[in-house]
């Protein structure tokens, strides 16, 4: 299905698919999106010679304001709001979604997570907590605030920014961390122990545009197409994403 999807796109993009007008781009995402767009990224570039740079920004409205990429990638309404303030040309993308998954130590027994009453059991179980206060971080939160446990595990539970919660596993910060999937398998030193219960479980959602100030709009385009295409939905669970929910 992948190499059919870049067979199409290379008879799309004619000559422009050879290495010798080859093109760079630049697309910006955040922590929480930047695994599946360089999955997306080699695959481009391998059907078409173009360079894409995925850049990962703490904050990516700084190099949109300065005019530094060609493709940003975000939530559905910030792309949104992208297009009506004219920062984005085009239609919006939605090329994935991510889930939230649960990091233990490497090699420590991974806790059952098959329903609520075992996910509650790992909470209450824990010797300390982590997730972001952004984000899958947030959606965290409010399931345990959902779950009634927020006042019972305040004391244990740590707000971690800047950097992969698992990371704070992996250091011995934190006994168990709950962030998207696809930020925490990359993590040395921290294992997925698995995905929230399915009646828990909530999804971030993705979304890219380009931009108008882009100078290779039409390779940003045909990026932008493909990271969308359905034939190439390998490349975006290669990192532990899903595709968008349609």
């Amino acid at each position: 299905m992948v190499a059919a999807g870049l067979r199409t796109l290379l008879g799309a993009l004619g000559p422009h698919a050879g290495a010798a007008q080859a093109a760079e781009i630049t697309v910006l995402a955040s922590m929480g999106g930047i695994s599946g767009v360089r999955d997306l990224a080699a695959g481009f570039m391998a059907a078409t010679g173009h360079k894409v740079i995925a850049s990962q920004e703490a904050n990516v409205m700084t190099k949109v304001n300065a005019g530094a990429a060609d493709i940003v990638t975000g939530g559905p309404g910030a792309i949104d709001n992208l297009i009506k303030e004219g920062k984005v040309v085009g239609a919006r993308v939605d090329w994935a979604r991510a889930g939230i998954g649960v990091a233990v130590k490497k090699g420590a027994p991974k806790p059952d997570l098959s329903n609520t009453a075992a996910f509650v059991r790992m909470l209450r179980n824990a010797k300390s907590i982590g997730y972001s206060s952004v984000g899958s971080g947030q959606m965290t939160h409010d399931i345990i605030k959902r779950l009634g446990l927020e006042d019972e595990l305040k004391a244990r539970t740590k707000r971690l920014d800047g950097f992969p919660a698992a990371e704070a596993v992996a250091r011995d910060e934190v006994e168990i961390a709950m962030q998207q999937i696809n930020v925490i398998l990359p993590v040395a030193g921290a294992d997925l122990a698995g995905p929230l219960p399915p009646e828990l479980q909530q999804y971030n959602p993705f979304s890219a545009g380009v931009l108008a100030a882009s100078k290779e709009k039409e390779v940003a385009a045909a990026m932008l197409k493909f990271m969308g295409a359905p034939e190439n939905i390998a490349l975006v669970r290669k990192s532990g994403m899903e595709p968008p929910a349609r």
